[in-house]
């Protein structure tokens, strides 16, 4: 007889395990009752959620799922982490952007960024923000040897360089005490503008950090550009994987050695609201390039130092308040997946030039997440989980799979310039454009539970940033275009757009319809007037003259729609009504004309209604 030790923690050793194929059968027997006679892997399926680039989420992960060793924090392959102390003595870099053109403006924002727990900056320069000749004015009482600065000048990469240097020195600083990066992409600055860049300046710059400034790198590898123009997580991953390549190459063959060269690169990516599949990216990208310095005969030369940025794309117009919690969600997802500096976007960054609130709650964001929450006093948080293990492990394939492709093509620069990358980053958006139009993936505060009354927020505009290279897409985009066909309305008539919900029984017979029917026309500008709360075929014609509105949907119950649907959608178009919807799976009823439902293409349904009442684009 073995005896067992007694460590206290036998919990539930009197039960048996359960096996994987026990739980399939009871998920079995749970769709059955729904409906879906499926079984086995089958079955398993049906709860399993699609991800862009083929993956899927299941809804089990098991030991079997374990992937091979991802190592240990600080070393090969670099996927829990480049630090082997990961954030936990000092967090991770609470770095602030900066892109008012006026100098004093900025200092003062810079000021209050550095006073409140900004612990770098991020500068964009260049015409349409801050010029190289008020660099100087923008870091009056910044101590250069405590914030490290980050450089975002496009073109003007080797003057602003040269300035940033020269106020170092003047400065007093040693050295080998400044800390930054000089910014130099001309890749993304090609992604961004369609021009092709120099690089000789960018060559030298790097050639001068690694000879006398230690703490200072000269590239930026930035794939924003390419998440901002609707790439998917791989896309982003290989389009970074490819433009650091391309670096490499140009480093090496500039006399640099590999370990030289990888230490000029800092790597910039798009962190999002969906935490997990951030988190396995950013494990992912450290994966990747651990697996290029291998393959380029050093790979303890692949740490990759990360800046994760809360997404641009994910930021909504309407109602901007609720980007408070997405970037949050960002800020923590960055965190988790080991970034080494964060970058949380103020919540009106889609309206303009941020005021000093939104500003204050971004640095707070992450104040709130490192001294409150704790986030960065663990290592790799999300190790050892299975489904953040196997994501990860698929997301490198799939990342790599398509850097492949992209160096098949000729590299970054020759897929950039034939326009493959574009197409293929196009093909990305478009599908997933489909999933918004239908509401799969919902905005809040935009695609679902809207509020046109609503005040709107007002900010100076910002400057419009590099155009003619690849676009920049938003989630909001097509909802955004029908709330302005509205707001013009408004502004026009005095009033917007209206549809009549003609309820049809009981509030419990009609009422989950009227709010599906009313969100889902709020979301296009549409007002929804539910007055009275219930109708039939001898009230609704009147009903419907009184609310002003051009267009009916009648809501409620399939029972009650067998009885009344046709009737009142008769008596809705005797009264003038240009289009009968109905709330519900389309079916045979009499006049109406059309039918919405979860699923259905918001987007096409609520323009072809604007169209009708001759709301002007």
């Amino acid at each position: 007889m073995t005896v067992q030790p007694d460590d206290g923690l036998s919990l539930a050793a009197e039960f048996p395990d359960a096996t994987h194929e026990q739980w399939q059968r009871l998920v079995e027997g749970v769709l059955r009752k729904s409906g879906k006679d499926v079984s086995g892997t089958a079955a398993e399926k049906a709860l399993s959620t699609a991800l862009e680039d083929g993956l899927s989420t299941r809804p089990l992960y098991t030991a079997r799922d374990a992937v091979a060793d991802v190592g240990h924090p600080g070393f090969a392959p670099f996927v829990r982490g480049g630090r082997a102390a990961g954030g936990a003595a000092t967090g991770w870099d609470v770095r602030q952007r900066h892109t008012t053109g006026d100098p004093v403006r900025t200092n003062e924002s810079i000021l209050a960024d550095l006073e409140n727990g900004v612990t770098s900056l991020w500068l964009t320069l260049g015409p349409d923000a801050l010029p190289v000749s008020g660099l100087e004015r923008a870091l009056a009482g910044v101590y250069l040897d405590l914030a490290p600065i980050v450089l975002d000048a496009g073109a003007d990469v080797g003057p602003a360089a040269r300035e940033l240097l020269r106020l170092i020195e003047a400065a007093g600083v040693a050295k080998d005490a400044a800390r930054g990066n000089l910014g130099a992409d001309p890749l993304a600055y090609e992604a961004r503008t369609g021009q092709e860049l120099e690089s000789e300046a960018a060559v030298e710059l790097a050639r001068l950090c690694g000879r006398e400034y230690g703490g200072l790198r000269a590239f930026t590898v930035d794939s924003l550009p390419y998440h901002e123009a609707g790439g998917s997580a791989a896309q982003e991953l290989g389009a970074s994987l490819a433009t650091g390549v391309a670096y490499l190459r140009l480093l090496t063959g500039a006399g640099l050695t590999l370990q030289e060269a990888c230490a000029q690169l800092e790597f910039r990516y798009a962190a999002t609201a969906d935490q997990f599949l951030t988190i396995a990216k950013l494990r992912a990208a450290r994966r990747l390039w651990a697996r290029v310095a291998e393959a380029s005969g050093d790979v303890d030369a692949g740490a990759q130092r990360q800046h994760a940025v809360t997404s641009p794309v994910m930021m909504a117009r309407r109602d901007p308040w609720v980007n408070m919690l997405r970037t949050t969600v960002a800020c923590l997802s960055a965190g988790a997946g080991g970034a080494d500096a964060v970058t949380v976007l103020p919540f009106d960054h889609s309206l303009g030039q941020p005021d000093a609130f939104a500003r204050r709650i971004a640095r707070n964001t992450s104040t709130i997440l490192l001294e409150e929450s704790h986030l960065a006093r663990v290592i790799d948080p999300a190790g050892g989980s299975y489904y953040v293990e196997r994501l990860t492990d698929e997301l490198a394939h799939a990342a790599w799979e398509f850097f492949q492709e992209i160096e098949r093509a000729g590299g970054q620069a020759a897929a950039l310039r034939s326009g493959l990358l574009g197409d293929r980053l196009a093909a990305t958006w478009a599908e997933r454009g489909k999933k918004l139009a239908k509401r799969r993936e919902p905005i809040t505060g935009v695609s679902e539970f809207p509020n046109l009354a609503e005040k709107p927020v007002r900010r100076e505009s910002a400057p419009a940033g590099p155009t003619g290279g690849l676009p920049r897409v938003r989630r909001d985009e097509a909802y955004e275009a029908l709330r302005a066909r509205s707001d013009a309305h408004l502004a026009g008539t005095g009033t917007r757009p209206k549809v009549f919900l003609a309820a049809l029984g009981p509030a419990a017979a009609h009422t989950a319809r009227a709010a599906f029917a009313s969100n889902l026309f709020q979301a296009g500008g549409i007002e929804a007037v539910h007055d009275p709360v219930s109708v039939d075929a001898a009230s609704a014609a009147d009903a419907f003259l009184a609310s002003g509105a051009r267009v009916a949907c009648l809501c409620s119950s399939d029972a009650l729609y067998a009885e009344e649907a046709a009737a009142v959608a008769a008596a809705l178009k005797s009264a003038g009504a240009e289009r009968v919807f109905l709330a519900g799976r389309p079916g045979e009823f009499g006049d109406v004309d059309a039918y919405v439902f979860a699923g259905c293409d918001a987007v096409a349904v609520l323009t072809s209604t604007l169209d009708l009442m001759g709301v002007a684009p």
